[in-house]
């Protein structure tokens, strides 16, 4: 009796941490190139990242994530920047001046579709109170978001630019917390519970040794692979299912065949499998680029998501900041000249396949460290299934 208690005891211990592992944690190591010491965006050296997570009563699912690019004063010392865009369905501030001068001038908020004022308002607060920004007199703060109200009451607009300093304040370097936190507290994605994920990428010294490190905050829909296995058609959970089965179903009566179920006509779209949604991805590296070519690794990011079974759907805001934190290449206005020391077009690959395997990386981990949350209106949102995900992988690969 009691080695059968032990037994159940360390069966239960074993599939609660099953559920909150990485992907790595169960032997799927995406590929080619190694991570960092912490598998994270601040692997970058200098990234800091802050998160204030709120979760109040019944109905609020809601948050904050702040990325601090470098350590110094960002207004003063400028880093080089892109952004690409996706989807373009979306609210993302300050991405006209950086697509305008190639460069960011503030910390990277995320938060939700409401609550991008409130992420402005905390940008400039904390800009203007820096030393050494007294005369400063305009600010371009950078927020993204996504709309997190199916979970969260959007609508109460419980984010404040106090929530938005707080995350600036505590961000630190090291582990970085996934799943059900900041502005991912309340996001949904391929149907199941999203949040943020982060990863990164160190190329071999013999292609620079230079560091990629990727943030995201996964809120949009498609029909999910995992490292090349299709999990979601394995779980019977992915966009546009009814109609597909529908279809099927008419097919299989028009042709009296055997080969399709019956009764599965009669299925009906779970609405969390709408594909519309959006994705916030932030890629940090340290290699010696310019604005031209942080687009270029910002489109990269996009193949990831598309390695995820993401589709960039009509109603989906899928944005991508790039920006580079080499130190010789950041951006003093005080001087007169800027001469930065850049790489060369042939020697960009590497970067490319560093950001398309973070980001897929980062969204994973954004899933396979998500729980079950339920939120407004009684609304249960159910985690990924990570073990029954890890048994459909084992039997494809």
């Amino acid at each position: 009796m009691k080695r059968s208690l032990l037994i159940t005891t360390l069966l239960l211990i074993s599939l609660s941490l099953f559920s909150q592992g990485r992907i790595r944690d169960y032997g799927i190591k995406p590929g080619i190139f190694r991570t960092g010491e912490y598998n994270a965006i601040t692997d970058v050296p200098g990234v800091k990242v802050g998160q204030v997570t709120i979760i109040e009563g019944k109905d609020i699912r809601t948050g904050v994530t702040a990325i601090i690019p470098h350590e110094g004063n960002l207004f003063r010392l400028k880093c080089p920047a892109a952004v690409y865009v996706g989807n373009g369905f979306g609210k993302l501030a300050g991405v006209t001046q950086i697509e305008e001068l190639g460069n960011t001038e503030s910390p990277i908020i995320l938060t939700n579709t409401l609550s991008v004022a409130q992420g402005i308002e905390g940008v400039i607060t904390y800009t203007l109170a820096q030393k050494g920004n007294e005369s400063v007199g305009s600010v371009n703060a950078v927020v993204g978001e996504t709309n997190d109200g199916g979970l969260n009451d959007i609508r109460g607009r419980h984010v404040t630019a106090g929530h938005v300093l707080k995350a600036i304040e505590i961000a630190s370097g090291g582990k970085v917390e996934e799943g059900c936190v900041g502005a991912g507290t309340g996001t949904i994605c391929f149907g199941f519970k999203g949040g943020i994920g982060t990863s990164s990428r160190v190329l071999p010294k013999s292609l620079g040794g230079y560091t990629v490190g990727v943030l995201v905050q996964s809120n949009y829909g498609g029909i999910l692979e995992v490292d090349g296995v299709p999990v979601g058609q394995l779980l019977g959970q992915y966009s546009f299912k009814k109609a597909v089965e529908e279809e099927k179903c008419a097919l299989s009566s028009a042709y009296e065949s055997t080969s399709y179920e019956s009764g599965s006509c009669e299925s009906t779209q779970d609405p969390k499998l709408n594909p519309d949604g959006s994705c916030m991805m932030v890629v940090i590296t340290d290699a010696p680029v310019d604005a031209r070519n942080l687009k270029r690794i910002a489109k990269r990011a996009m193949m990831g998501l598309a390695k995820t079974g993401g589709i960039a759907s009509n109603g989906s805001g899928d944005y991508v900041i790039a920006l580079s934190v080499c130190k010789e290449n950041l951006i003093n206005e005080s001087t007169q000249m800027y001469n930065p020391v850049l790489l060369h077009n042939d020697d960009m690959s590497a970067l490319f396949e560093a950001t398309i395997e973070a980001t897929a990386e980062a969204l994973w981990n954004s899933l396979f460290k998500a729980t079950d949350m339920t939120g407004k209106e009684g609304r249960t949102v159910k985690a990924l299934p990570v073990e029954k995900v890890v048994e459909l992988m084992g039997k494809k690969r």
